[in-house]
């Protein structure tokens, strides 16, 4: 509920700081008194986009508060969502700046217009006769059957499983698509990767035959140093171990003399040892050098199909003709594979499909049940509103198409005379019957969910009399279990108020500024008197306000 309005430099406002109760709230006073700049501030702070023209003085900045018990609109994934403080009584600041700029707060925190225009939609409806249209609109109209119906769990439940079809719809129709684009990129991709699988790629392969390649290509350079090397350590006149086997004579002999030449016979006859090995190793890889062609040419035509395939696929290694395969090799398979997965698809959608529809049925019969007893509703309540040959004629049918909310196409017929044809409400039904149509409808609503503040801006226009005071009790039982606030100019409806507030201008040398008070039970009798018989207050008017209040 709205618990606090504080509006400053606002249009014909200086300050304006008024606290509202629970229940139903009147706002009275004459034509011109500023109840629709009242409005105009609060639907500011709601969300609406505002400009210079709003400030009173241009040099000061406008700022506008609104206060709201928000405990019972489970809001907390709302503040969640859009990481801001909640609070049970929560806070929406608008300030317009003299430059033009605007900023909006929730709870001190910056928030865009955007969102402060979602959380004000969830915590007061300003209803204004030109938002009768709302009525004409199937998606409100099944509100209120949903409403009555008790749908909204079937509605949850259908949502959930209708983004499930549409999620596997979209997911089958992706399959469709590729199968029907992938053939010859298939055949083309199945061509590479039967090059790549050719190669038996594995990694390390190629810098294995590159060495192969050189030993293979320089054999005769190699049988040639190999030689040489064997020469140097065999030579019967210079050979290295003809040399190392007189010192090892020498040291051995040198041993006896100390622990000291000792050590150094275990140091030669270590390198001769060594060099023995390394000796008989040379003649062992010597004696297996030979020239291989045909090896050669094998070695050669490897490599070349690598470089190839490397150039091919503008790569510089084996690895990264891997990773082409592997990927060639789940599309290929993906392709190959690619009716299994669409029949699964397929039946994935039909499951899911039948949810949906089980959980449409399930909305439509509880709709159809509660259609008579709608209509009963509101052509009993319009009967009292002045409307006594109203009726409704409303009707659900199978849609084509999945909707968001259910399967039905809905027809919400009026008919405001005996013998009429019955027709859209936008086409057949005055202002003055849509508003007294809608105010009917909000009434039933709130008995069956918890709506958001309701403001109606002088909904009970064009009517008097009985009729007027009818709509004043039908607000006021509202106001039981809601809180409900009704601009109006007919005392028959300001009387039903739990509370009343004026608005009114006051002029001074400053200039015209519009001011905002609640009325005492004293003060009420004279503003609905007046409302009743105008500024010269009888004692007739007077007694008939008093009969009003009680």
């Amino acid at each position: 509920m709205l618990t606090n309005l504080s509006i400053r430099n606002y249009a014909l406002i200086d300050d304006v700081n008024v606290s509202f109760s629970d229940g139903f709230t009147t706002i009275t006073g004459e034509t011109g008194a500023g109840k629709s700049i009242l409005l105009g501030g609060l639907s500011l702070v709601l969300g609406k986009r505002a400009d210079l023209s709003s400030l009173k003085n241009k040099g000061q900045k406008c700022i506008i508060e609104a206060e709201f018990g928000v405990s019972k609109y489970k809001l907390n994934d709302f503040f969640e969502k859009n990481d801001l403080d909640y609070e049970d009584s929560t806070i929406l600041r608008r300030e317009i700046l003299p430059s033009g700029k605007s900023r909006a707060f929730v709870n001190d925190s910056p928030v865009t217009l955007d969102i402060l225009k979602q959380l004000g939609n969830q915590l007061i409806d300003v209803h204004s006769q030109h938002q009768t249209l709302q009525l004409t609109e199937n998606d409100f109209q099944l509100k209120v059957v949903d409403a009555l119906a008790g749908n909204q769990g079937n509605l949850e439940k259908y949502s959930e499983h209708l983004n499930l079809f549409k999620t596997a719809s979209n997911q089958l129709q992706e399959l469709l698509d590729f199968q029907s684009s992938s053939t010859k990129e298939h055949d083309y991709n199945s061509f590479l990767l039967q090059e790549l699988e050719a190669a038996s790629l594995m990694e390390g392969m190629q810098e294995e035959l590159e060495v192969e390649y050189g030993q293979l290509s320089n054999v005769e350079n190699i049988l040639e140093l190999l030689s040489q090397g064997h020469q140097v350590l065999n030579d019967e006149q210079m050979g290295l171990m003809g040399r190392f086997a007189n010192l090892k004579q020498i040291f051995q002999n040198l041993s006896e003399y100390g622990q000291e030449y000792e050590a150094l016979n275990q140091r030669v006859q270590s390198v001769l040892v060594e060099m023995d090995d390394v000796s008989g190793e040379l003649e062992n890889i010597k004696d297996g050098v030979e020239a291989d062609p045909e090896r050669l040419h094998v070695v050669n035509g490897k490599l070349q199909q690598l470089y190839d395939l490397q150039k091919k696929h503008q790569v510089a290694s084996v690895v990264e003709l891997i990773d082409i395969r592997n990927e060639l090799s789940q599309k290929v398979d993906t392709v190959a594979n690619i009716d299994t997965k669409i029949k699964e698809k397929e039946s994935e959608v039909a499951k899911i499909r039948n949810q949906v529809e089980n959980w449409a049925s399930k909305i439509t019969s509880a709709r159809k049940s509660v259609i008579p007893k709608l209509k009963k509703m509101l052509q009993d309540s319009l009967y009292g509103l002045g409307m006594p040959s109203a009726t409704f004629n409303i009707e659900v049918s199978p849609s084509e198409n999945f909707k968001s909310n259910g399967n039905d196409d809905f027809s919400f017929l009026f008919s405001a005379n005996k013998g009429s044809d019955y027709g859209e409400l936008k086409k057949v039904a005055s202002g003055g019957e849509l508003s007294r149509i809608m105010l009917t409808i909000k009434s039933i609503l709130a008995a069956y969910e918890q709506l958001p503040t309701m403001m109606f801006d002088e909904i009970d226009t064009g009517v008097s009399g009985e009729i007027s005071n009818r709509m004043g009790e039908i607000m006021q039982q509202m106001g039981s279990t809601m809180q409900v606030f009704s601009i109006t100019h007919l005392p028959q409806v300001a009387s039903k108020g739990k509370q009343q507030f004026k608005v009114f201008k006051e002029e001074s040398a400053e200039g015209t500024t519009t001011r905002m008070k609640k009325l005492n039970p004293e003060e009420r009798i004279g503003e609905l008197a007046e409302m009743l018989g105008g500024k010269a207050l009888s004692e007739s008017a007077l007694a008939h306000a008093r009969q009003l209040l009680q």
